[in-house]
């Protein structure tokens, strides 16, 4: 059985570093004069209470020491629990939500989706929308660091490729956290900041700033008005935000170290180039197809190209424009984008690049072994070979992808919803993305009028995908339980 103990003592503090983040708001408010800071305030306070009341109720004498098995655990109830405190500000203040709405917005923040049932955000308080910004802020923070020393621990579909080196060969969760996520949040903090002094430079009022420059390293895509970065009508913005979204989808480790002045990682990395070249060629594609067959302008199609496929491709979900009016090849070549994701170590959803080059280095391996039976074949990723082990994760991982993505569309489709919306709403949930393929859940609609039954599993998706599948499915194993 796992240790509950360790396990609810750190959601503790993860509550109370949730309820200091609703203090911001509060503070905005009350500078602003606006009554919703009271809410913040309460928020807060009843938030900071469950913490200290989980710290205080599940301290131990030691430092608590967490296996993988509490890891599993940890990670998809954090989730859960953070989410549901995350609901109080979204409940209280004029947002005026419904537990259910306030709940699907919440794991849309959190999990960095950028899904929203919120409408007529340009009239809404900066406080709501601060702590829209925040939840995806804080989800990136936390998914990048879970990431990096966690999932690779867990040997989560593939990640154990990407486990440190450590004198520590146990299944105990060290405090590699500590060492690393130091490292991986001032990266995270600093290219945040340039990213609001370039917004504002470029002419973005300062509070638009930065939350759009929250939600674009985040990978998560709210925005603070309802035509979302089409708002603006500033092509320096977009090429601003396309930059930064480029790089928020990659792995943070190799920022890190590029950082540091170590910029080989960017021809030596096999992700990090299929991810910049795929950018490339479905960029280069669908400015070919905005120049030629829509009769654009050659600039203005490239602009408006890459920022959108960059925003879908790593996830982040902003739209300059509504392009499902693009014609049907985009529509194909998103929909397609929807399932890709950006680099294992980023904020970014979806199945990743790191495991696409799995499967192809397989792919390659298995047809050079059947021209040549007799010949020893390996799959390489970074020109190491890749363990059975690696090779079973991540083609689990796909399977149980395709697998979750088709049941959860079929149940989403019994609440109404017609193939496309239905299909392209679970494949974003999934992949984290944020905006459908249909006018209702699309780049200028959003999920307000969805039945209840389908925000739920929206939401269930949401998470699942964030946490990469497998974390929350082995807690449904009776193994698991029973040690």
């Amino acid at each position: 059985m796992p240790d509950f103990r360790a396990v609810f003592f750190i959601i503790g503090f993860l509550l109370l570093a949730l309820a200091a983040a609703m203090l911001l708001p509060a503070a905005i408010d009350a500078l602003a004069g606006d009554p919703d800071w009271r809410a913040f305030s309460l928020s807060a306070i009843s938030t900071g209470v469950a913490g200290a009341a989980m710290v205080l109720g599940f301290r131990q004498a030691e430092p608590p020491q967490l296996r993988a098995r509490e890891g599993f655990l940890l990670v998809t109830v954090s989730w859960i629990v953070l989410a549901g405190f995350a609901t109080l500000p979204l409940m209280l203040t004029r947002a005026g939500l419904d537990f259910t709405d306030a709940y699907f917005e919440s794991m849309s923040g959190l999990t960095t989706t950028g899904a929203s049932v919120l409408p007529n955000l340009d009239g809404r308080p900066m406080g709501v929308l601060l702590w829209r910004a925040l939840l995806h802020w804080v989800g990136g923070i936390g998914i990048i660091v879970i990431a990096v020393t966690i999932f690779p621990i867990l040997r989560v579909g593939g990640m154990q490729l990407f486990r440190m080196e450590s004198s520590d060969k146990s299944e105990k969760i060290r405090p590699r956290v500590s060492q690393v996520s130091s490292v991986l949040i001032s990266v995270y903090v600093t290219l945040t900041t340039i990213c609001a002094v370039a917004l504002v430079i470029a002419g973005m009022p300062a509070f638009d700033a930065v939350c759009h420059a929250m939600a674009t390293l985040a990978t998560g895509g709210f925005s603070t008005h309802d035509a979302s970065v089409g708002y603006f009508h500033s092509p320096a913005v977009e090429w601003i935000l396309t930059f930064f979204m480029l790089i928020a989808g990659m792995t943070f480790v190799l920022l890190a170290r590029a950082a540091r002045g170590d910029l080989t990682w960017l021809w030596h990395d096999d992700q990090t180039r299929w991810y910049l070249l795929c950018v490339l060629l479905f960029a280069a594609g669908m400015t070919f197809w905005q120049w030629e067959v829509n009769g654009r302008a050659f600039g203005d199609s490239l602009r408006s190209s890459s920022f959108n496929v960059v925003s879908i491709i790593t996830t982040t979900g902003f739209a300059s424009e509504d392009y499902l009016v693009w014609g049907s090849m985009p529509m194909v070549m998103f929909m397609v984008l929807l399932f890709l994701g950006a680099c294992t170590g980023s904020t970014a959803g979806g199945i990743k690049f790191f495991r696409i080059c799995v499967v192809g280095a397989v792919a390659r391996s298995q047809i050079a072994h059947m021209i040549h039976p007799h010949r020893v074949t390996l799959p390489f990723y970074n020109g190491l070979p890749i363990s059975d082990e690696v090779v079973r994760s991540v083609l689990s991982f796909i399977v149980f992808y395709i697998a979750t993505f088709a049941a959860i569309s079929i149940a989403v489709s019994a609440f109404g919803m017609d193939l496309v919306a239905a299909m392209s709403a679970v494949a974003q949930a999934i992949a984290n993305v944020g905006p459908g393929l249909t006018p209702e859940i699309g780049p200028i609609g959003n999920y307000a009028s969805l039945h209840d039954g389908a925000k739920w599993l929206l939401s269930l998706a949401m998470m699942l995908g964030r946490l990469e599948l497998l974390t929350v499915l082995v807690l449904l194993s009776r193994t698991y339980w029973r040690g």
